[in-house]
């Protein structure tokens, strides 16, 4: 019921420790995008982030007998900073229990907020079980991340700052980072209780679809894995709470992609000069998104900027995947003839625009295939108008700018194919990024099938990637899948790849 929680939101405790974030015009990506667009400022908060908020108003809520025994939460980011700063300012212990793969940089911002760091378990699933356990032995309140009334109301303070500060009939839709719901929860009920045609629209990847496949089947879904880029939306299962309010609330759900996540990132340093982390820049996709799919002029959109907390090692894949999630680049895989003046036909081809890489191996007497990056400035039409021109100058050519192990993978490592190799096939993993991982994972794997293909990047974020080549006889499949399902790595098969044929393949 809107009333209820327009009281609870209203009363909220958050100013303790959070700030009235300001609500900020974004010029360069307004005009852009021919509507105007205001960024909610949630990555100034103390911890950079708004789940100070909701964390606060919960421990603020507590009885002081309640309080003084302590408080717990399981997290490996934000939220694990809103409870230590949260228990610090009301002088209360605070535990928070961390997976083991937590990046440092995160462990240690607790530790500087005066948490003690628990770590425990491969994920947050482990974690969330084991501070559960750890709470009722130690008799500590538990701080839940988002499917909490204390904790969603904590997050609908921001939709009551933002009626405040831009007026509600001249607000067309606000768009919402989505994981466990809290903050789209908390948005909703407020917004829908004064101003019930303000559209509030969350945004999710497409990799940790929680909310948007739990309203499709109309209960909540436990997804069997979520994607790690925008690890502050990784849930695999969405709060009861959050989505019953979810499903009265919530206009839609639009799902982005990794490489519109990072194009967002570009967009939001345009204008403000401040560094989004994946899930505080998804509000800004989902409004990019809409837009292209709505044709729409002259509206008025907020995106929550939800938070800062960047490691820095990500920045250079962000930054790599933003041309092509902003459609200002274009891979492509072009099979070159291997006579004279090729090569500078080729090149004419491309006309006066930038070549971001270029990857050239000879391959025989007869052909040789170039793997080329080359810059837009008219988006998708422009590159559907490059592949067609030079296909029509007599080159084979595809399009790979969608293909993933093309861009995770073979642009580092173009080389041409093995010739006379039996039974490769391909696989791509993930696995937990932590030192000796790669060890533990090339172990699990084993010595019974053959590894002829292997490459492995870190790309500065919380689980390391890697393509491998493995020979697998047709006899021992079956047992060779089984012994794949074992490892609980997650994986997917790329043998027909059209990446791998064309640069890798035997």
């Amino acid at each position: 019921m809107p009333e209820n929680y327009l009281e609870r939101i209203l009363k909220a405790r958050v100013y303790d420790v959070a700030i009235e974030s300001p609500l900020e015009a974004a010029p360069r990506l307004s005009r852009r995008l021919g509507n105007r667009v205001l960024f909610k400022r949630e990555d100034l908060q103390p911890v950079f982030s708004f789940k100070i908020r909701g964390a606060y108003n919960k421990i603020a809520q507590l009885s002081p007998i309640v309080a003084s025994r302590g408080v717990i939460c399981a997290s490996a980011g934000n939220h694990a900073q809103g409870v230590a700063l949260g228990a610090r300012t009301r002088g209360v212990p605070a535990v928070i229990v961390m997976p083991v793969t937590t990046p440092q940089i995160k462990v240690d911002a607790v530790a500087d907020l005066g948490g003690e760091i628990v770590l425990h378990g491969e994920d947050y699933d482990q974690a969330y079980d084991h501070a559960v356990v750890l709470a009722r032995e130690r008799g500590l309140a538990f701080v839940h991340p988002f499917d909490d009334p204390d904790v969603i109301a904590g997050q609908g303070t921001i939709m009551m700052e933002i009626l405040r500060q831009g007026h509600g009939e001249e607000i067309d839709a606000v768009f919402v980072p989505v994981g466990g719901g809290g903050l789209a929860a908390g948005i909703a009920a407020y917004a829908k209780a004064l101003y019930p045609r303000i559209r509030i629209i969350g945004v999710e990847p497409e990799d940790s679809a929680g909310m948007y496949e739990s309203l499709r089947a109309g209960r909540r879904v436990e997804l069997e894995r979520v994607g790690t880029f925008a690890d502050g939306v990784a849930v695999r299962r969405v709060g009861e709470e959050t989505f019953r309010l979810a499903q009265q609330y919530l206009d839609e759900v639009l799902l982005v992609t990794t490489d519109q996540i990072c194009a967002a990132i570009r967009d939001i340093f345009e204008d403000t000069r401040a560094i989004a982390e994946p899930s505080g820049a998804l509000a800004v996709a989902g409004i990019k998104k809409y837009v292209a799919r709505e044709s729409c002029t002259d509206r008025c959109f907020v995106a929550i900027n939800g938070g800062a907390n960047m490691n820095f090692d990500r920045l250079r894949y962000v930054a790599e995947r933003a041309d092509l999630g902003a459609q200002r680049e274009a891979l492509l895989a072009v099979e070159m003839p291997e006579r004279p003046g090729s090569f500078l036909r080729f090149s004419e081809l491309l006309g006066r625009r930038s070549v971001t890489e270029f990857n050239y191996r000879y391959g025989n007497e007869r052909a040789a295939q170039v793997f080329v990056g080359v810059a837009l400035t008219q988006g998708r039409s422009e590159r559907e108008s490059l592949v067609k021109s030079i296909a029509a100058a007599g080159y084979a050519v595809r399009d790979m700018s969608d293909n993933e192990v093309a861009k995770l993978h073979v642009r580092y490592m173009v080389g041409g194919p093995s010739h006379g190799l039996e039974h490769e096939q391909l696989y791509r993993f993930e696995f937990p990024e932590r030192p000796g991982a790669l060890l533990k994972f090339l172990r699990a794997i084993g010595s019974e099938w053959n590894i002829s293909l292997f490459h492995y990047r870190n790309h500065g974020s919380d689980h390391g990637r890697v393509l491998a080549g493995i020979q697998v006889p047709p006899e021992t499949r079956g047992e060779f899948l089984a012994h794949l399902e074992e490892l609980q790595y997650a994986y997917v098969e790329e043998t027909a790849n059209p990446a791998y044929r064309l640069f890798l393949g035997g």
